[in-house]
């Protein structure tokens, strides 16, 4: 395949960015994404030119942290799969592949294409932790959890925390992320003790750090790779509002 590849190129998050260009040839179909850049890259070395850095870590779907936007989505065009997982096959020969950080005022470059994303491990210390009994664990099945409650906490607690739902949001909300987190313990009784002030935390911190608010355009539902569902905005603003206005006890 030939490919011409447009790229933001960024020294630093003070200096301003621009496009660059880059022709390739010969390029696989069975390449994942990152595998081509890391063609790519070997050969800008080979000149004496500088590389494009980008963020990876596991290249297994797990990690989050090769999160790019690429022809206008986050994570590429194929759907519920991560960067790494996007393979070279999706792309047409001769295509023009536009690659992107993510573009948001919470997450500042560092270079290139990696962002800052610090911010989302900031709202999780203020709140996503649960206090359980150390020592010997319990046996399992001395806490009954309902089998659907048990599903859509597991289905929550999938979230990787790549930010694609901020880079999608055109508001850069981190509500379906927040959401996720306070989602997978509002299901289970291991959550409730610090229910009422996780949720208070993690909203303001998700505020105070510049987020925006969630309007309801579906679109970070539509991008996550992980196929997070949009439903868990509406059991946290449910959790927020009872610790917040009713002081009920959190269901």
């Amino acid at each position: 395949m030939k490919l011409r590849l447009k790229i933001w190129r960024q020294p630093n998050a003070t200096e301003k960015g621009k496009f660059a260009t880059y022709d390739m040839d010969n390029v696989s179909p069975e390449m994942s994404f990152l595998e081509m850049l890391d063609s790519l890259n070997g050969t800008l070395v080979e000149k004496g030119e500088m590389p494009v850095a980008f963020e990876h870590d596991c290249r297994e779907g797990i990690c989050g942290s090769c999160g790019l936007y690429i022809n206008g989505h986050p994570h590429g065009p194929q759907k519920l799969a991560t960067t790494c997982h996007l393979y070279m096959r999706v792309f047409r020969d001769g295509q023009t592949i536009v690659v992107e950080p993510w573009r948001a005022r919470p997450f500042p470059v560092i270079r290139d294409l990696i962002v800052d994303r610090t911010s989302l491990e900031k709202i999780l210390v203020a709140g996503g932790y649960i206090s359980v009994d150390t020592g010997q664990a319990a046996e399992s099945n001395t806490t009954k959890i309902q089998k659907e409650n048990a599903d859509e906490s597991y289905d929550s607690a999938v979230c990787i925390g790549c930010g694609a739902c901020v880079a999608a949001c055109k508001n850069a909300s981190a509500m379906l992320f927040v959401s996720a987190k306070v989602s997978q313990f509002a299901l289970l009784p291991q959550g409730k003790v610090e229910a009422k002030r996780r949720v208070q935390r993690m909203v303001a911190r998700m505020d105070e750090l510049g987020f925006g608010n969630c309007t309801n355009s579906y679109a970070c539902e539509a991008e996550c790779p992980k196929g997070i569902k949009i439903t868990n905005i509406a059991r946290m603003n449910r959790e927020f509002w009872k610790a917040k206005v009713c002081g009920q006890k959190t269901v």
